[in-house]
């Protein structure tokens, strides 16, 4: 079972409710089942198995306002905070043990947040006044990028993601 959305990434985008992956555990995205009507196809083979992603056509919006709905307690984390960061690439990387400053970069204290939580070396921070729930809800309404746009990991290819997810990383 995973949180994964189809609006994170273009290989979440070919993703199904039930992913279907191979007796190696290998997703073929050219042989995902089509979902039409919401009709779920759950057969398969011995050693085949499902992923099941049951958020699959949620955005980024609709979690936020789902978080509001239910007023549910989110880490500070998701807030923005004064940080020291490094900005590669048009990425601000926040300063931590495995951040190692380049020579061309220098170390700026910047109010920012995480619009997306994940490995330290790969995810980058927005500049972002934003420090409650419908501050940040009011951004992600007018922000002209994805959250995962702040993912370094998701610009080493093209393909990245579903390469990975093609080796059954994923």
């Amino acid at each position: 079972m995973g949180g994964a959305r189809r609006d994170e990434e273009k290989a979440r985008a070919k993703e199904r409710f039930f992913s279907h992956r191979d007796e190696f555990g290998q997703w073929d995205p050219k042989n995902q089942r089509p979902e039409l009507w919401m009709l779920l196809n759950g057969k398969k083979q011995m050693g085949e198995h499902f992923r099941i992603f049951p958020l699959s056509n949620w955005t980024e919006m609709d979690v936020w306002m789902y978080i509001a709905l239910e007023d549910i307690a989110i880490p500070n984390l998701y807030f923005s905070h004064r940080r020291n960061v490094v900005d590669r690439g048009g990425m601000l990387l926040a300063m931590s043990d495995f951040i190692t400053v380049r020579d061309n970069e220098t170390i700026e204290e910047m109010t920012v947040r995480f619009r997306t939580i994940g490995d330290m070396t790969c995810t980058g921070a927005v500049l972002s006044p934003a420090s409650s729930l419908s501050e940040i809800i009011d951004e992600v309404a007018a922000s002209k990028t994805t959250e995962r746009g702040t993912r370094a990991d998701d610009k080493r290819s093209e393909t990245a993601m579903e390469d990975r997810k093609k080796a059954g990383y994923f």
